[in-house]
């Protein structure tokens, strides 16, 4: 399995060079040049449909240049109940886990943050994403910083049976300890957010922030549709639904996301 990028990984961090210079967008199909994506955030320029942000991207749009250091790590996941092709798969994927944590500047804030990364198996939460949230809780609480955490996450590993699950308690706990404390913490939720993840520090946040359109959810709507044998209304379980239905606090565009971080910490930040 590939090596922990260490401490000093950058947030520049990009998408991996591709052959292709061109990308599909899953919303419009449109055909797009790779270098006006990434110049707009990873937003198409036609219909304005998001694609999906890895960590790396993540913390080059929401931090200040070269301030991230991945001080929160963890060996790699281990295959604790000998799931048939579970560790052949972690060790093909170039990331050690799905979660990077660390502590960054964002204006002029000193935070923790925690980044989830869809393009590891789907953001999915297994013991090693249960413990560096847990981690960077327990650092935000030591440094009383703030504490920041993206989600993109399809929910518990199932790979990992119980084990994943017992993550939702774990993270949530450490997460409790910093309301106690009086320690913000601001959650940051991508799409999609679902399962575990959603049911557990995702919804926690002093503050919860929705990135538009973003699908947030315990059990997606095909799931629900099957099991109630009922049509749910127009942009179920979609951000602006859920703020709408008091459990957004903000829907932020991917533009605006920064600027609404760094003004809910010069307010809310009493560090």
């Amino acid at each position: 399995m590939p090596k922990n990028e260490g401490r000093n990984r950058s947030e520049e961090k990009n998408r991996p060079e591709e052959k292709s210079l061109w990308r599909k967008c899953p919303a419009c199909d449109e055909i797009i040049y790779d270098k006006e994506l990434k110049e707009n955030l990873w937003v198409c320029p036609k219909c304005q449909g998001y694609f999906r942000l890895n960590a790396g991207e993540r913390l080059h749009m929401l931090v200040e240049e070269k301030s991230f250091r991945e001080t929160i790590t963890r060996p790699p996941s281990f295959d604790h109940l000998g799931f048939p092709g579970y560790a052949a798969k972690t060790a093909n994927l170039s990331a050690s886990d799905a979660i990077v944590a660390g502590t960054a500047s964002i204006g002029k804030h000193e935070v923790v943050i925690a980044v989830m990364d869809f393009e590891f198996m789907g953001g999915s939460m297994g013991s090693v994403v249960g413990d560096k949230v847990a981690m960077a809780a327990e650092a935000a609480l030591k440094s009383r910083r703030p504490l920041i955490v993206v989600s993109s996450s399809g929910g518990a590993r199932m790979q990992e049976g119980i084990i994943s699950l017992m993550q939702m308690a774990k993270a949530s706990a450490a997460i409790a300890r910093l309301d106690e404390a009086g320690v913000l913490f601001i959650s940051i939720m991508a799409d999609p957010t679902a399962g575990g993840v959603s049911a557990s520090y995702a919804m926690l946040g002093d503050v919860n922030i929705a990135e538009r359109g973003a699908l947030i959810c315990f059990a997606g709507p095909r799931v629900i549709e099957e099991t109630i044998k009922q049509k749910l209304p127009d942009g179920f379980q979609r951000a602006e639904f859920l703020e709408e239905h008091g459990m957004v606090d903000i829907v932020s565009d991917r533009k605006s996301l920064k600027g609404i971080l760094i003004k809910l910490l010069d307010i809310l930040d009493f560090s």
